[in-house]
């Protein structure tokens, strides 16, 4: 994998979308796997009692090298990333632990939240990888949170967009430069 001739930019915004188990995270990783100093945001709740949950935290743990520093945003990503003062790079993932922390509240309250965090990202100087789902692309949500859950972070993923340097689409283990290939749809 020639991953080197597609590290980002110093202080670049790069964002790495896809389905399921498709190779996201890794593909993130493998971007910033040559950086002297890495941030890891979790955004994910832990869920102590979810052992097949436990069991994908434990794999991401394993994956990502032990000199990362990492921190646990919870529900305020926002904030944590704003309190990150050290330069070098940073990895969150994924967009979608924050949108799923934030499915209880109103619609203006979550585009409060949601511009506020397409706001930090767009004004730190660190270099910045972000770990979106695609989640468009499976069975239609037959419930309503899970409706709410699919269009937030599509609409959120949409927005960083237009912030971002450039994007990955990763997909069967293999990562396309959709920033390159695609057009514009707005």
């Amino acid at each position: 994998m020639e991953v080197d001739k597609h590290r980002p930019d110093n202080g670049s915004f790069v964002l790495v979308s896809g389905p399921s188990r498709g190779g996201k995270s890794a593909w993130a990783e493998s971007l910033l796997r040559n950086e002297a100093l890495v941030t890891y945001v979790a955004t994910s709740p832990d869920f102590p009692e979810d052992t097949n949950w436990q069991e994908r935290l434990n794999r991401h743990r394993r994956q990502r090298p032990p000199e990362w520093n990492l921190i646990e945003s919870g529900p305020n990503l926002t904030e944590s990333l704003s309190a990150i003062r050290e330069p070098g790079a940073l990895l969150i993932d994924s967009l979608g632990g924050f949108v799923g922390q934030h499915l209880d509240q109103s619609s203006e309250a979550w585009n409060e939240r949601r511009d506020a965090l397409v706001q930090q990202l767009s004004v730190m100087s660190q270099t910045r990888v972000l770990v979106i789902e695609e989640t468009g692309w499976g069975v239609v949500p037959s419930t309503k949170v899970g409706g709410l859950f699919r269009d937030r972070l599509g609409e959120t993923a949409q927005l960083l967009q237009t912030e971002a340097d450039d994007s990955w689409l990763v997909i069967q283990g293999r990562a396309i430069n959709i920033q390159s290939l695609g057009v514009p749809v707005r």
